[in-house]
């Protein structure tokens, strides 16, 4: 059985922790890890943010937050939307994190620890929206 619910909310970083509390509350029913959480909650505040930082440019829109919970085993799946500027991150070279960190380029690494820590990310622009979307295994 999946659970779908979606959250409106206007794209600030101020907003994070209403993020947040939605996910607490669509995953009380739900055992997981520490680990999993952390992992989920970095991913969540890297997508979030940077949607809130960059999609709008001076001004600020709304992002749309879809989340679909399967229960057994423990899966989420997360669908980013904004109207923002086009913008594809999967689509940015992976940062070489063997480098000193004096000689990295700036930006990326956000993306890169994203894809560590989810099972499958995918981008779409569709109808003027970015739609990205993560999948977490919470087992």
């Amino acid at each position: 059985m999946e659970e779908t619910k979606e959250l409106v909310l206007e794209a600030t970083v101020e907003n994070l922790s209403v993020v947040n509390a939605f996910i607490d509350e669509l995953l009380a029913s739900v055992e997981y890890s520490l680990k999993k959480r952390f992992q989920l909650d970095l991913v969540v505040e890297e997508i979030f943010v940077n949607i809130a930082n960059y999609a709008y440019g001076e001004g600020t829109g709304q992002a749309v937050l879809r989340f679909s919970l399967q229960q057994d085993p423990p899966k989420m799946k997360i669908v980013f939307m904004d109207e923002g500027v086009a913008y594809d991150p999967l689509a940015k070279d992976e940062p070489d994190v063997t480098l000193p960190m004096e000689e990295r380029n700036i930006g990326g690494l956000g993306i890169f620890l994203v894809k560590k820590n989810v099972e499958d990310i995918q981008y779409e622009r569709k109808d003027g929206k970015n739609i990205l979307t993560i999948y977490k295994d919470l087992g």
